[in-house]
């Protein structure tokens, strides 16, 4: 569409939901960025409007954008976590919340002041906490830990552990983010410098059939 990263209107990111939630039977969780506003009011009516796209989940996030300030002020992003939560159960919809707080990913990598964030975010209200960036297992240890017994998602994006290794932690959830679209772009620029230095095609030796991947998109 041509736009910067993070700045789709919230229009269209609500009708962008409601298209992938018609098309699959499986639940879709929103990233939902800092809920497309700054104070609490806003954010609980942008999430009424996100339970009626057919989401079964979604994520609200702490940081600002403000590379000064990047994180909301603890009470300000306390208080967007409740009015999501607020806005969510008046919506009957049941859709789950998460809650991120963005300290490891926006120049504020602080453990403490993440579980501080982390456990006031689950008190009020949401169920599943989320901090992108944190790269160590100790790290996370510490935030299963400190948020037991709700559960945590953690980010995956360099192979730094591994599934079984998160699940012994008590991970209850793992996102990728881009990291499938980054590892099919390393393929993509491999093969593409093969041939622009080499002359060769080898590389598409190594391709996925199209039988497969048709496959992979039928229905059982």
């Amino acid at each position: 569409m041509g736009r910067a990263d993070n700045h789709v209107p919230l229009d269209v990111t609500l009708e962008r939901l409601r298209v992938i939630c018609a098309a699959v039977d499986l639940p879709v969780n929103a990233d939902f960025e800092g809920g497309f506003a700054t104070d609490p009011d806003g954010v609980a009516a942008n999430v009424t409007r996100a339970t009626n796209t057919g989401i079964a989940g979604l994520s609200i996030e702490d940081s600002t954008g403000d590379s000064a300030q990047p994180l909301f002020d603890f009470t300000v992003a306390v208080e967007r976590i409740r009015a999501a939560r607020q806005a969510i159960d008046a919506s009957g919809t049941n859709v789950l919340l998460t809650a991120r707080s963005e300290g490891f990913i926006v120049g504020r990598p602080d453990l403490d002041e993440t579980i501080r964030r982390l456990t006031a975010f689950a008190d009020a209200g949401a169920e599943c906490l989320y901090a992108p960036g944190l790269r160590t297992m100790s790290d996370i240890k510490a935030v299963v830990g400190a948020i037991a017994p709700k559960p945590v998602n953690v980010l995956v994006g360099s192979d730094f552990s591994t599934v079984a290794e998160l699940a012994e932690a008590g991970v209850r959830r793992i996102s990728v983010g881009g990291a499938l679209a980054r590892a099919a772009w390393a393929g993509f620029m491999a093969a593409a410098k093969e041939i622009a230095e080499r002359g060769t095609f080898t590389s598409f030796s190594r391709a996925v059939p199209f039988a497969e991947i048709n496959g992979s998109f039928s229905s059982p």
